[in-house]
């Protein structure tokens, strides 16, 4: 185990290595990281908690397309997606402010901050008030701000962009489940 001063030796020689001023710079990566998991987390939270008494009671006794997956998969998929959205935006964030832009650096935050509104929003609607008609309509705006987002993160760095794309064709597969889902459990 490293003494305290090696530990001291080693933080100063990394701080050296990284030029002046730039610890300052990987204290600002660390905040944005931690201000886009958390937000990440609370749009997850959120969504669980509305969610929870829908998926174990009225989900269960509704009609579902064949191709829905089974409720197994999505816990899996949106912890999948949220880690993803949360690195993904942080590093689009930054890589706007280390171009000297942050407006497109506030811009993505903002619309961020939208759409883990419509995440949380979509559970809402569909899982506890049951709206399967206005979850569809949730469900395509979800879809049409994530691929806003990766748009956004594309511009920043186009491999940044990739990384998010699995989002917005998640929550594609989402609106055509949610439209199944109503029409089938349409009143007649």
């Amino acid at each position: 185990m490293p003494t305290r001063g090696e530990i001291e030796r080693n933080l100063h020689s990394w701080s050296y290595r990284l030029g002046p001023g730039r610890g300052r710079y990987v204290e600002d990566v660390r905040k944005t990281l931690v201000a886009t998991v958390l937000a990440t987390a609370a749009a997850a939270a959120a969504g669980s908690a509305v969610s929870r008494d829908g998926v174990g009671n009225w989900y269960s006794t509704i009609r579902k397309p064949s191709f829905v997956p089974p409720n197994v998969v999505f816990p899996i998929a949106w912890t999948a997606l949220f880690t993803d959205i949360a690195v993904t935006s942080a590093a689009a964030i930054n890589r706007f402010r280390d171009g000297g832009d942050d407006a497109k650096a506030r811009a993505y935050a903002g619309a961020l901050g939208v759409n883990l509104v419509l995440n949380a929003g979509w559970s809402w609607i569909f899982f506890n008030r049951h709206k399967l008609g206005l979850s569809t309509v949730a469900a395509a705006a979800l879809t049409a701000s994530s691929a806003d987002l990766v748009r956004r993160a594309a511009d920043a760095d186009p491999k940044l962009g990739a990384a998010l794309t699995p989002y917005p064709l998640w929550c594609g597969f989402a609106t055509v489940m949610s439209a199944g889902i109503w029409r089938l459990n349409r009143e007649s």
